[in-house]
């Protein structure tokens, strides 16, 4: 009987030792998740795609530890809580209160497939923004889009697909090139325009950056970052100070494949707002970051025709 005892209790250790390694590898992807190589299959931006999600893995463990009452599991397990909290935990405070100079924008791939473009227009609208930006646009629902914002939204530019609609004037509007190598049909997917605010003039820049696929041979997204090295550049050469960018980059700003705009933006302070896919959110990829000023909170809003949610931000400018 005790031999029986010691065995049991051997296995119980041993499992708690697992349950710890896993606890330390856990953290490790989250704390070092730029050291996981990118040069096959590009798992490094896969698992930054939805590194957020660590977090489930922690429950599990955690779960699991105090089922076997393992002491060393759940001392391990304080790495990758504290690891997530650190990367993650900001973003579930509370939004700061309005500030005196904020701007209120939104952000939404309509889906050219959206079979309510006036619903979705309407429920845009509804959160009372200043700017909104659209991406897949097509020519049967630009009019309705046209017709249904004009009220709210007297001034607006459209260039191929996407377009920005402002309550306050808007000047210089232009295609942004950021059309990769490779792509031969008609591609125009980024514009930028200056918005004249009540607080200073505002460079705002609409993009969609080309879409990733996941496949046996891991995340194909190599047109995407190139996209986004293009868009990055742009924004670099920008010689307005303040710099508004809304769009659907087809990445989490955990993906260092927007490493060119994030290393130049500020991203939100405050919020998930995970957008895609609208039925299941699991990822947030439609973005807004601004330079020169501070996306203080986003959130999402509710469901429309497309296959994302719409996204709303309220941006600080210095």
């Amino acid at each position: 009987m005790r031999a029986a005892a010691t065995r049991w209790a051997a296995r119980w250790a041993a499992r708690g030792r697992v349950l710890a390694a896993l606890a330390v590898l856990t953290a490790g992807l989250l704390a070092g998740h730029r050291a996981v190589p990118n040069s096959v299959g590009r798992v490094g931006s896969l698992l930054e795609a939805f590194l957020p999600w660590l977090g489930a893995v922690v429950v599990v463990l955690l779960g699991l530890a105090l089922l076997r009452r393992s002491a060393v599991a759940l001392v391990a397990l304080l790495l990758p809580v504290a690891a997530w909290t650190y990367l993650f935990g900001g973003l579930l405070l509370p939004a700061p209160e309005p500030g005196a100079r904020e701007l209120v924008v939104v952000q939404h791939n309509v889906s050219d497939e959206n079979g309510d473009p006036a619903g979705t227009a309407r429920a845009l609208a509804d959160a009372e923004p200043d700017l909104v930006a659209l991406e897949e646009l097509v020519p049967r629902a630009l009019p309705v889009y046209e017709e249904m914002l004009a009220a709210d939204f007297p001034y607006h530019v459209v260039r191929g697909t996407v377009g920005l609609w402002s309550k306050h004037p808007l000047t210089g509007a232009g295609l942004v090139d950021i059309k990769p190598r490779g792509i031969t049909e008609d591609w125009s997917r980024g514009l930028r325009a200056v918005v004249h605010t009540p607080y200073g003039d505002v460079a705002a820049y609409v993009a969609h950056l080309p879409s990733v696929r996941v496949g046996a041979g891991g995340l194909a997204s190599s047109r995407r970052d190139e996209s986004a090295g293009l868009l990055g550049e742009a924004i670099a050469a920008e010689r307005l100070r303040t710099v508004i960018l809304l769009g659907d980059l087809n990445a989490t700003v955990d993906d260092r494949g927007l490493a060119p705009l994030t290393s130049r933006m500020n991203v939100a302070e405050r919020g998930f707002a995970l957008s895609f896919p609208a039925a299941l959110p699991l990822a947030r990829i439609d973005q807004v970051m601004a330079r020169s000023a501070a996306v203080a909170h986003i959130r999402t809003l509710p469901a429309t025709g497309s296959d994302h949610l719409p996204v709303a931000a309220r941006v600080t400018l210095g």
